[in-house]
């Protein structure tokens, strides 16, 4: 790709990124804030130390999580874009479309569902606040390991195919994608810091619910991204679709 497709490519992708954050904005609106007002509540119903609130809890959740949801949408959309200019391609026959929804699936599983299956999300009042700085790095840990180990696994892929065969050769990768996880999940430390107390129902529904910001953000930034990309690189011919000019009668 020359730059001045990149330079479309990339800014295509933040605006997908940004129409996708507005997509999760709603999700996290409806699904994820009632849970985070009630794990709150519950929090203030047990004697603690209270700490002075710098922000309120109205602006946190509306202008707050409006500002960081799409902040992060346009930075991951922007940074998704360059990794699709670099794997269109290069992991198999796929069109624009294809390759953005299978780039956004990956990413999706590496950045997010790996790192959240060892370290779930949790809501306000569950947490020791003097291991927040613990917690951070070994959440960060198993993010960067689960992305480097996801790249090591498409490229073991690639190199096996020719012997194995594309089938056979993306089983292997897998395989040991999931092992080598497996391995990290076994030996990285164990974190449980829930309160005895704290309702099952709740913790269960709030981090469903971040589950599924996050597919919706970039579930949405794949087909949203594709559809832009498809324009861009491999445009319709003039005349087709429902816009084609009909002969007239002789």
């Amino acid at each position: 790709m020359n730059s001045a497709t990149v330079r479309n490519l990339l800014v295509r992708g933040m605006l997908a990124g940004l129409a996708a954050g507005v997509l999760a904005l709603v999700v996290a609106y409806l699904l994820g804030e009632p849970g985070v007002d009630k794990a709150i509540a519950f929090e203030d119903a047990h004697p603690h130390e209270h700490e002075m609130e710098v922000v309120s809890r109205s602006l946190q959740s509306t202008a707050g999580l409006a500002t960081g949801v799409l902040v992060y949408g346009v930075a991951f959309g922007g940074i998704a874009a360059l990794a699709f200019c670099f794997a269109l391609g290069r992991v198999g026959r796929f069109g624009p479309r294809a390759t953005a929804l299978l780039l956004s699936g990956c990413a999706l599983l590496a950045v997010y569902v790996v790192p959240f299956l060892k370290y779930p999300a949790n809501p306000p009042s569950v947490g020791d606040p003097d291991t927040i700085g613990k917690r951070t790095a070994l959440y960060f840990l198993m993010m960067v390991l689960s992305v480097l180990l996801a790249v090591a696994a498409t490229l073991l892929g690639k190199r096996l195919a020719p012997t194995l065969g594309t089938w056979w050769a993306a089983v292997a990768a897998v395989a040991a994608f999931a092992v080598v996880i497996g391995l990290a999940y076994a030996f990285l430390p164990v974190v449980n810091e829930v309160p005895k107390d704290f309702p099952a129902d709740l913790l269960w529904r709030f981090r469903l619910s971040a589950l599924a910001i996050q597919s919706v953000l970039w579930g949405g930034f794949g087909l949203l991204f594709g559809e832009l990309a498809q324009r861009l690189l491999a445009p319709a011919p003039a005349g087709t679709g429902a816009g084609r000019a009909v002969p007239a009668a002789r």
